[in-house]
């Protein structure tokens, strides 16, 4: 069956990204662009006509982890929902043991290379603030809650989802179990709903 046009590329591209992710985690700032077209089995024309450099690729993996974090703020469902599926892709991301590795990558890049580690923030964790902040200061323009400080308040909400589940995952440490995920996203949800509640 022929591939559809742009499959190949968009597989290349998937195959890049995944490649410099484990890099990253694994070497940090010294990954070279050719250990990641091998590893991603592609050329190094590829990998330079897609990421001409590793600031480039540093922005696309943030911004696919923004995307994920923050889809369901375009589902417009109730508050509480939408904050709850954020939290709850939020501990799956960097609470669990498995998962925050890509942290300790960007914490091995920021010394070396800390233009890359600047882009990575602000393409993920910081554009997820920001689109947060800006879903709040609507909610707050609607009615629905009271935040004087959508920003602020963003960031209050990912610190509430994730406790120190960021430094855990920077030095490497055990996260404490999580039972149930989705039973603390939604008590996080809960309480930030309540916490910004209309008077």
């Amino acid at each position: 069956m022929p591939r559809a046009l742009g499959q190949v590329d968009e597989q290349k591209s998937r195959a890049i990204l995944r490649a410099a992710a484990e890099l990253f985690r694994e070497k940090g700032a010294r990954t070279s662009m050719a250990e990641i077209a091998r590893r991603a089995g592609v050329s190094k024309q590829t990998l330079y006509n897609r990421y001409p450099t590793k600031l480039d690729i540093g922005r696309a993996l943030a911004a696919q982890r923004s995307d994920a974090v923050t889809a369901p703020l375009q589902s417009g469902a109730a508050a509480e929902d939408v904050l709850a599926a954020i939290a709850e892709t939020l501990i799956r991301r960097i609470c669990l043991d498995d998962k925050g590795a890509s942290l300790r990558g960007v914490a091995l890049v920021s010394p070396e290379a800390p233009d890359l580690a600047r882009i990575i923030y602000e393409a993920g964790p910081g554009e997820s603030v920001r689109r947060i902040g800006v879903w709040l200061a609507e909610q707050d323009r609607l009615g629905r809650l009271t935040v004087p400080d959508p920003r602020a308040a963003a960031e209050m909400f990912a610190g509430m989802a994730l406790g120190h589940g960021h430094l855990r995952s920077v030095l490497g440490l055990p996260h404490p179990a999580v039972d149930d995920v989705p039973a603390r996203a939604r008590e996080v949800a809960r309480r930030f709903v309540r916490a910004f509640a209309p008077d």
